[in-house]
């Protein structure tokens, strides 16, 4: 079983910056598609950021030219630089893997594999 770790989350003001990371252990999937989801409170989980095994990446609307999805294979962790937070994507913000190189419906969580606990980030107005 692989386990995946987030961290990085915690309280900050409105146009502030957050990275998060999202660290494997146990089993490693180097080029796995790997993505973040969020779910705030009261509302369902949603897709924010995709990257597949060769480094391409896939954003939701919402956070396209403020977020950037990155991955460092050799350490198997992946990163979600958030840039001028707004309170909306105040979430807890959880990572996934999926064992391909890469999935065409990449915003389904249903398709991946293994999942993170998730970090909390609250955005403060």
């Amino acid at each position: 079983q692989v386990q995946l770790v987030e961290s990085g989350g915690g309280v900050v003001q409105a146009g502030g910056s957050l990275r998060l990371s999202c660290a494997a252990s146990g089993r490693t999937f180097s080029t796995s598609a790997m993505a973040w989801f969020r779910q705030a409170p009261g509302k369902e989980r949603e897709f924010v950021a995709f990257i597949s095994g060769g480094g391409g990446a896939y954003y939701a609307d919402s956070v396209k030219g403020r977020f950037t999805i990155s991955r460092d294979n050799a350490k198997n962790t992946m990163y979600l630089q958030m840039n001028s937070l707004k309170p909306e994507d105040t979430a807890v913000y959880s990572c996934a893997a999926r064992r391909t190189y890469s999935i065409p419906n990449y915003y389904n969580g249903g398709l991946y594999d293994y999942w993170g606990q998730g970090t909390q980030v609250t955005v403060s107005s």
